[in-house]
């Protein structure tokens, strides 16, 4: 167990600074009206693409959004009405307008703006860049906003100036609030860490926090195994609390150690609970007591939590692996696919809200240590996708 104020600013930092745009488009312009539309989908299928629109994507397109940009996207495209655009059968472009719920607190000017909706994520397969479809799929959705009744939309959260030019260049957009990603005014987030062995994730949470990347304050490490080498991370980070408390199941029973370890967490008031490779369910208790905790688990769980299996980019379909043994259950399906994804909690395994998630195609890799290799980073790109989601959408 460490302390004090060194130990503070060691496990601690605020990110550098990000400026990012929203930008507002004039639906009124001509470009948006009258059969420009037509025209623009037109452009489109002569070129061999077919145009679809509708609600929330099939889950071979929100795969694909989730192969090819990232992870994060495909819960904002699911929120909202969708073009998404295929070429013999399989997606090569989205657009999503009016998402509806999301949190991201860069959107909350829109509530007092009833006549202004709400464009993208928008994206295009890199084969397809440069070419005019991309600019064509952008005016067709603007489009689509204006005949839906608003005078304006609004492209939130544009962060390059290439991007701001592109926008400028071919909506009329203009800059309509610039803003820092991370309040520097907001102290980071008293954050604790839970986590059973290597504490690879847990080490990548503390490179992104010493690099200015995530606003946490890590406060505690706590495992459930004294041999974890996460505890040598934590010391070696000058983690304040750091402790060992593994379960002696043939002396305690489940109950009294639920609530000595809920007691441990609630010791280092956290914000915000990171489970690492922790390898313990935890109660409904807990969960009521620490409602902010995200999770990382090495498989591409599906949106709906309700299902059992979820759709690929291919076309195909895998079973959505749940629980302890993820990479080894889906090995022994033989299915082509990884992932991971990083996700609330509730009192299901595995069945929180998804924040962000990717998947991996497998390519003859036959044994768990080769697909872990082969998904770790991958694993920590989501894990840090998912964190930032969740400092994105804190309310203060």
């Amino acid at each position: 167990m460490g302390g004090g104020a060194r130990s503070r600013r060691a496990a601690s930092r605020h990110p550098s600074r990000a400026l990012m745009h929203n930008l507002i488009v004039d639906l009124r312009d001509e470009r948006f009206g009258g059969s420009a539309q037509e025209r623009y989908v037109a452009n489109i299928e002569a070129a061999g693409v077919t145009y679809q629109r509708g609600g929330c994507p099939n889950e071979r397109v929100l795969a694909w959004i989730d192969l090819e940009f990232g992870g994060s996207w495909s819960s904002e495209a699911a929120a909202g009405q969708n073009i998404a655009l295929t070429k013999d059968g399989a997606p090569v472009a989205f657009a999503t307008h009016q998402a509806r719920g999301l949190k991201f607190f860069w959107l909350r000017s829109l509530e007092t703006q009833p006549d202004t909706g709400l464009f993208g994520p928008f994206g295009v397969a890199p084969s397809l860049r440069g070419s005019s479809i991309g600019v064509d799929l952008l005016l067709a959705t603007l489009c689509e906003l204006r005949v839906s009744g608003y005078k304006s939309a609004l492209i939130p959260a544009v962060g390059s100036q290439r991007l701001i030019d592109y926008y400028h260049r071919h909506t009329g957009a203009t800059i309509q609030q610039t803003f820092e990603l991370y309040d520097r005014a907001i102290p980071p987030y008293r954050t604790t860490v839970l986590a059973s062995g290597n504490g690879t994730n847990f080490q990548t949470v503390l490179d992104a926090v010493k690099r200015g990347e995530l606003p946490l304050q890590i406060e505690a490490l706590i495992t459930n195994n004294a041999a974890a080498y996460a505890v040598q991370r934590a010391r070696a980070a000058v983690v304040p609390l750091q402790l060992a408390l593994p379960w002696n199941r043939a002396q305690q029973g489940r109950e009294r150690y639920d609530d000595q370890l809920l007691d441990a967490v609630l010791r280092a008031r956290p914000q915000l609970v990171l489970l690492l490779g922790w390898m313990h369910l935890l109660p409904a208790r807990f969960l009521e007591a620490v409602p902010e905790i995200i999770n990382i688990h090495p498989a591409f769980l599906p949106l709906d939590q309700g299902q059992e299996d979820v759709g690929l980019s291919d076309g195909t379909r895998m079973a959505a692996f749940r629980g302890p043994h993820a990479v080894r259950d889906a090995l022994a399906a033989g299915t082509a696919w990884a992932g991971a994804t990083a996700h609330g909690i509730n009192l299901d395994a595995d069945r929180g809200p998804v924040l962000v998630r990717r998947p991996l195609l497998l390519r003859n890799v036959l044994s768990e240590s080769a697909v872990m290799e082969k998904l770790r980073p991958i694993e920590h790109e989501v894990l840090l996708g998912g964190i930032r989601r969740w400092v994105f959408e804190q309310p203060n």
